[in-house]
């Protein structure tokens, strides 16, 4: 079913993400060498995993909204498969950026993802655009 597995992903990447900030918190808080956290605070890999913080639960609350959106309006809206899953594949951005941080990988998911995740925003912003007036004064009633 289109848009459910992006609410179900999205909140699960969401609380995942949630809990890689609170392991954020701790290195730059409680952890021995938090000093040396604290002093790459704008550079390296404090940055990279800071971005793939914010990024993936960003990206989360968007597949949730686009997730939601899809079902609500899935008679209404064509292409909604194609644009739940590039919203889904849009996760592999702040995914790849710690897959760079941890694991020293390219930049290929970063790059797949952030194309993924705009090409959707945009295609559902433009079927939304293109939807009959009608069909909003429908709904509201």
């Amino acid at each position: 079913m289109n848009g459910k597995n992006n609410i179900a992903v999205g909140f699960l990447t969401m609380g995942l993400f949630m809990m890689y900030g609170f392991l954020l918190i701790y290195l730059r808080d409680f952890a021995p060498d938090k000093q040396a956290w604290i002093d790459t605070y704008t550079t390296g890999k404090h940055f990279e995993t800071r971005l793939a913080h914010v990024h993936g639960n960003l990206f989360a609350f968007l597949n949730i909204l686009i997730g939601y959106l899809l079902l609500h309006f899935r008679n209404e809206l064509s292409s909604t498969k194609a644009i739940s899953w590039l919203a889904l594949i849009g996760l592999l951005m702040p995914l790849g950026i710690l897959a760079e941080v941890y694991l020293g990988a390219p930049p290929v998911l970063v790059l797949v993802g952030a194309i993924s995740i705009i090409i959707s925003v945009i295609w559902l912003g433009l079927s939304f655009y293109n939807m009959k007036q009608g069909v909003f004064q429908q709904l509201n009633k």
